[in-house]
């Protein structure tokens, strides 16, 4: 008798659990193995959860999260919120080495170097948990080769939720092999809402104030020059994208690259 069963090729597949890092009541990130044949683009996201449960039947509970490694890296790196009642950050917060974690199989997404046109700079503006494609981006080579100047900025509410990225461009500029490609090129702002720090602000109003730009070179945006790439909530991606569009740069995709890229996949 012949088996007919149907395979699902979008099953998910799932990763171990490599390390686990807690960095604030509210902030966390996590390494996973990277399956055999797991392909992406720097910048793209991936489904993610843990097995949950509806109308008492196992169910995978799934979300998209954006892959904080490079491509060439051979684990998986995420950066995530803690939501206490989350249907999934509630539960993956709590995960151990060794735990296993699902995993979907096709990356996807718009913040990567193929939906942008060729530039000279490319600024990369994240809040919150916004920075983990960017985390992704600035440690591949081939931003450095596509680019001259690479500017992240991250904007959270208080002083304590800029460690991982602090932490992340410090091992970017430390590395062994990508030390000497950033070395001149990547410029790391931050800036707080709810607290003092050197520079304040929402991004959007450090963008219209023109502060921004005192820290960084070559001056306001330029749509003939200058790319853009756009991670954080739904009302900061739009309303930043807004700003963007005032200085004349076009929104892009991977099938009409242009001036500037936004994400739309959120984490709950």
């Amino acid at each position: 008798m012949t088996n007919t069963t149907k395979i699902n090729p979008n099953a998910p597949t799932q990763g171990s659990v490599l390390a686990v890092q807690h960095y604030t009541d509210t902030l966390f990130s996590f390494s996973l193995t990277r399956p055999a044949g797991f392909r992406f683009r720097s910048g793209e996201f991936i489904m993610l959860g843990l097995m949950g449960e509806k109308n008492g039947k196992p169910k995978p509970l799934l979300r998209a999260y954006s892959i904080a490694s490079p491509a060439w890296d051979d684990k998986l790196d995420f950066y995530s919120i803690k939501v206490p009642n989350g249907p999934l950050t509630s539960k993956l917060q709590n995960i151990q080495i060794g735990d296993h974690v699902l995993l979907g199989k096709k990356p996807v997404g718009t913040l990567v170097l193929d939906a942008l046109l060729p530039g000279k700079r490319l600024f990369m503006f994240s809040t919150g948990t916004g920075i983990a494609p960017f985390a992704s981006l600035i440690r591949d080579p081939d931003v450095y080769e596509n680019f001259d100047q690479i500017i992240l900025t991250h904007t959270c509410r208080e002083v304590a939720e800029l460690s991982y990225g602090i932490e992340l461009v410090k091992s970017v500029r430390t590395h062994e092999f990508l030390g000497d490609l950033v070395d001149g090129k990547l410029t790391h702002i931050t800036s707080v809402t709810r607290a003092d720090h050197p520079l304040k602000g929402r991004i959007t109003n450090l963008l219209t104030s023109g502060v921004l730009f005192n820290h960084v070179d070559g001056g306001p945006l330029d749509p003939k020059t200058d790319r853009v790439m756009i991670c954080g909530s739904m009302d900061m991606t739009q309303d930043t994208k807004a700003v963007v569009e005032g200085f004349g740069l076009k929104e892009g995709s991977n099938s009409a690259p242009a001036d500037f890229v936004i994400e739309k996949a959120f984490v709950g």
